[in-house]
């Protein structure tokens, strides 16, 4: 039997083993599949293994969002619009009788936030930046409030925030020894580095940021560490805040040679409305107090090192 033919079967037999045995939907090779860039496979096995005749739950709809996830990575922009609409229009269907939940590790939050920024890339994609943003303001107001909000504003800012002022800081709280004082970065270079205590990514960055402190701080650049509370401490072990912040000063700030050096504010705050749904993100932000990039996840050295350069 020729090997394409063998492929067609095979998907044909799993998704009728998956609907005869109520089989969890296939997320973990959909999104496999998505970061392989290969979407036309994607939504062949989403099709061959979800049943057409049943309405999708909230745990299929994060699968189905899974495809025009992979339609945007692999730029096969047909397909991402065509799924992530679907998707988008299922996930208003469901929220019609249920709230969405506070959890934005849920189903129906992850696969109602991957719609929403899928399509915004699709705008984006077909030359039409201003409808992105048109559409993310939108979308944000909608479900201003909800677990989503910290999400699609990530989004929303990656467009809008570039070239704009730096909006305000919540310097209320802190850990550490530094207070944050917005008086101490007039004039310098500062770079935001928003970062969680769980976050692994975060932790190979830091010893890069101490790196351009060095190299930079006689130059003018500052760095500031907002973080937030989480509701767990190590091993994902429950916290009242009290013992979360007491864990975080005394596992991670005491400890660490960037953190004792620079301001660490804390609020949950700072995280929703500078879209941190993604750690770390790093604000640069010029001397005038003016944003020049905004990125959410880590970034290498020398990229990071140009940049502050180019605004020292």
């Amino acid at each position: 039997m020729p090997l394409n033919l063998l492929g067609t079967v095979a998907f044909a037999l799993v998704g009728v083993l998956s609907i005869a045995s109520g089989a969890e939907p296939p997320t973990r090779d959909l999104k496999a599949l998505a970061f392989g860039k290969q979407p036309t496979k994607a939504k062949a096995l989403f099709e061959a293994t979800r049943d057409p005749g049943q309405p999708l739950d909230a745990k299929w709809l994060e699968a189905m969002s899974w495809v025009g996830r992979a339609g945007a990575i692999g730029e096969d922009w047909d397909l991402a619009a065509d799924y992530s609409e679907r998707t988008l229009a299922a996930c208003e269907s469901l929220l019609a009788n249920e709230n969405l939940s506070p959890d934005p590790q849920a189903s129906l939050p992850l696969a109602l936030g991957a719609a929403i920024e899928t399509l915004g890339k699709v705008y984006v994609a077909s030359g039409d930046r201003g409808q992105a943003v048109s559409f993310l303001r939108e979308q944000l107001q909608k479900y201003s409030g909800s677990s989503i909000e910290t999400r699609l504003n990530k989004n929303l800012l990656v467009l809008d925030l570039a070239g704009k002022p730096m909006p305000a800081i919540n310097s209320g709280e802190r850990l550490g020894k530094r207070r944050f004082d917005p008086g101490d970065l007039r004039d310098k270079v500062a770079l935001f580095f928003f970062w969680a205590h769980w976050c692994s990514d975060c932790k190979v960055q830091k010893p890069v940021l101490s790196r351009l402190q060095r190299q930079f701080g006689e130059r003018g650049l500052r760095i500031v560490a907002p973080t937030r509370l989480y509701g767990y401490v190590e091993r994902g072990r429950d916290a009242d805040a009290s013992s979360e912040r007491a864990y975080i000063e005394t596992a991670h700030v005491s400890k660490d040679g960037l953190l004792r050096s620079v301001p660490v504010p804390l609020s949950g705050e700072n995280f929703v409305s500078f879209g941190v749904s993604t750690t770390p993100t790093l604000v640069l932000v010029d001397r005038s107090g003016v944003v020049r990039l905004y990125h959410p996840g880590a970034m290498e050295e020398a990229d990071l090192a140009q940049r502050i350069e180019a605004l020292l």
